[in-house]
């Protein structure tokens, strides 16, 4: 096995924040690559949190929408978040996503002008102190690129393995050389040995992924073009309960992690080979709840 060990997604849910510093405790003493909060919950607070909790081990929020706070007070919470932390901390800033915004009454503007003026003015806030590197969360390759231009790493969600390397060609060459530039993407991954159960697992949690439209269309980008089409036609149907069966095997291969411990870890090194320095890895349990579901990872990079 290689010494190598992922990065793991934490997220702090109603009831069981305590247990997750322990997790996050444990996370750490296993020697993982760090610990990143996804947007679920407030993952800010998480990280504040696990940072006062936790000695040595990198962290940060994998993505934080921009819309829900200003630049100004932005940093001036990553400030402090990355001193506590003593230089560990990374703020993973995105768009989020159209309907999420329109539930919440948020009117979105462009999203690549909308990232570059918050990026300038979190930049430029003043007396807050030393700010913390900055990874956008990205998908297609306009971000990408702009990542390379303002940002000091990327971050893919559920990005498809057979398209990575294409996608990080809009990154310049030497943003990628250089040796503190985060490179990282979030997968779903299940330790199971029951491949049907898992797979139905991930069918079932990546429906609410594949409803929304700039992800269906990075997926057509990346080779997925009937896949998404039959979705849309369900969508378009109302035909919500047939999206799961839509997400063919080919698919989930390409986008998430499962199986048993062993063919997880061979598959994760081919993520490495893709280019993808820091998995992020988010687990799910095929039979039981999330904590099985950690325990299960632990059990398999022991």
């Amino acid at each position: 096995m290689n010494d190598r060990l992922p990065a793991i997604s934490l997220a702090a849910v109603p009831g069981r924040r305590l247990a997750t510093l322990e997790l996050a405790k444990e996370i750490e003493r296993r020697g993982f690559a760090g610990i990143y909060g996804p947007s679920l919950g407030d993952s800010l607070s998480l990280c504040l949190a696990i940072a006062m909790a936790t000695e040595r081990i990198p962290l940060g929020t994998s993505i934080t929408p921009i819309y829900f706070r200003s630049a100004a007070d932005m940093a001036q919470t990553a400030a402090f978040i990355h001193e506590i932390a003593r230089g560990r901390f990374r703020l993973g800033l995105g768009v989020s996503h159209e309907p999420a915004l329109q539930r919440l009454g948020i009117r979105a503007g462009k999203p690549l002008a909308d990232m570059r003026a918050y990026v300038r003015d979190f930049k430029a806030a003043q007396r807050v102190g030393e700010l913390p590197k900055l990874t956008l969360a990205a998908l297609r390759k306009k971000m990408i690129a702009l990542a390379g231009e303002i940002g000091d790493g990327i971050v893919f969600a559920n990005g498809a393995r057979s398209h990575m390397q294409d996608s990080l060609r809009a990154l310049p060459p030497e943003r990628l050389q250089e040796p503190g530039f985060f490179v990282g993407n979030m997968i779903p991954t299940i330790i199971s040995d029951d491949l049907a159960a898992a797979r139905a697992r991930h069918r079932k949690t990546l429906s609410g992924y594949v409803i929304l439209p700039n992800y269906r269309n990075y997926w057509k980008e990346a080779g997925y073009v009937e896949e998404m089409e039959a979705i849309e036609r369900a969508l378009q149907a109302r035909e919500l309960a047939r999206i799961p069966e839509l997400l063919t095997d080919r698919w989930l291969e390409d986008v998430t992690l499962f199986g048993p411990a062993k063919r997880v870890r061979d598959e994760l090194e081919r993520w490495y080979a893709a280019g993808i320095s820091t998995p992020i890895l988010v687990p799910s349990s095929a039979a039981g709840n999330q904590l099985d579901a950690f325990q299960e990872l632990f059990a398999a990079f022991r």
